[in-house]
């Protein structure tokens, strides 16, 4: 059997897919109220195909629970958040759970992190733990590292089809665990050793954060000297050897704003083009604010209740809004002590923020300035609908005249 421990974004369908492809599962989390909702049948966030997979996993026989079990493998995914000041990991949550385990664990059994982790944070604060319960690793109990690769949008193909790292001591131990994961997994499974493991997801995410970054200055520099960002970008990538991204907003989620800080915070004097990276990064919400109030200008506003932000979550057609562009533009906002924009979004369901809408008609109704912050279907299918407003388009969906742009 294995114990799943958190069940948010990624333990949640890690679990399911586990369970619908044959493996008794256990699901552990200590949200009494999450665990109540998935016994009672009902998921917890919105994904695509995710109720199917509930639905398989739940005829296989899955279970919830707040309780951790006795059993032979477990497997750890929750947050990993960062200190905000030293940029280092936060290994709480991870300390946590592994504490509970070895509190109910037999001898033989192994400990597999998911949770996204900086190089090095096993061997610091994951290994002690487990040795000061009296375990001797590699005899008593086995550790390893597998790291996820999933995007949200699109969590159950990828958990299929995307390949794989297991980190662990030994190769025996990490051939274990990768027979285990190939119960579903379709892609390539790499075993290497733990450190390794570490590093690979960080870098996966920085890689993307540098060149997310590079895009965004591009927008800044083109907007000081008056050129189109867009057309520059669509004529070098015309290079067979060059592929620049759209500028955005800003870089929301847990993994591409997050997981470069962990790098920043254990190498602060060999992280140079990753530290701007990412304050590039985070600068953005506070030049789209910048160009919301530029336009208001251009356009005599003078109220800030006639301006709306489309979009709270950090990416399109999910209800994910961890570390979103929005909140950090309305966070940046507040500093400057100016009223609170209105909000849309069609997959936030409970208010979040003030002045936050359910209804897309009636913020558009008592909007004059529409801000484009997230792609979600809906907007791209009723772009007519805007055809009376002033919009600012941050991710570049809406091709009528006038539009403007980063």
């Amino acid at each position: 059997m294995v114990n799943v421990i958190g069940l948010g974004y990624i333990g949640l369908p890690t679990a399911l897919m586990f369970a619908s492809h044959g493996v008794e599962v256990v699901g552990t989390d200590y949200n009494k109220e999450l665990v109540e909702t998935l016994n009672a049948g009902k998921t917890t966030f919105e994904e695509k195909g995710l109720d199917e997979l509930f639905n398989d996993a739940v005829k296989a026989g899955i279970k919830f629970t707040t309780e951790y079990q006795i059993t032979d493998t477990y497997i750890v995914s929750v947050p990993t958040p960062y200190d905000k000041f030293s940029k280092k990991i936060d290994p709480c949550y991870v300390n946590a759970a592994v504490k509970e385990v070895m509190r109910v664990c037999p001898k033989g059994a192994t400990v597999v992190i998911e949770s996204t982790v900086s190089p090095g944070t096993i061997d610091r604060f994951v290994r002690p733990v487990i040795e000061e319960h009296g375990f001797t690793i590699g005899e008593d109990i086995n550790l390893v590292h597998a790291p996820e690769r999933i995007i949200p949008g699109n969590m159950v193909y990828e958990l299929l089809h995307n390949s794989r790292t297991i980190g662990a001591d030994s190769s025996e131990i990490g051939e274990k665990i990768k027979n285990l994961y190939s119960s579903f997994c379709l892609g390539d499974i790499v075993v290497t050793d733990i450190k390794t493991a570490e590093m690979t997801k960080v870098i996966e995410n920085t890689y993307r954060a540098v060149n997310i970054a590079f895009a965004n200055e591009l927008a800044k520099i083109c907007r000081h000297d008056d050129m189109d960002v867009y057309e520059i970008i669509r004529i070098c990538n015309m290079h067979p050897r060059v592929n620049i991204l759209n500028p955005g907003p800003g870089v929301g989620g847990h993994c591409i704003s997050v997981d470069p800080w962990f790098l920043v915070g254990d190498y602060p004097s060999l992280t140079k083009v990753i530290w701007e990276s990412m304050k590039v990064n985070d600068s953005m919400p506070e030049f789209v604010l910048e160009r919301i109030y530029n336009i208001m200008k251009e356009n005599n506003i003078t109220d800030f209740s006639k301006v709306g932000l489309y979009g709270l979550t950090y990416k399109e057609n999910v209800d994910d809004y961890r570390e979103s562009p929005t909140l950090q533009l309305l966070e940046c906002q507040e500093k400057h002590l100016a009223p609170q924009l209105k909000v849309y979004d069609p997959y936030i369901k409970k208010d979040i923020v003030h002045n936050q809408y359910h209804d897309f008609d009636k913020f558009l109704e008592d909007t004059e300035l529409v801000v484009i912050l997230v792609g979600h279907d809906e907007i791209k299918e009723n772009m007519d609908k805007l055809k009376n407003k002033i919009v600012l388009d941050t991710r570049k969906i809406c091709d009528s005249d006038g539009v403007y742009r980063l």
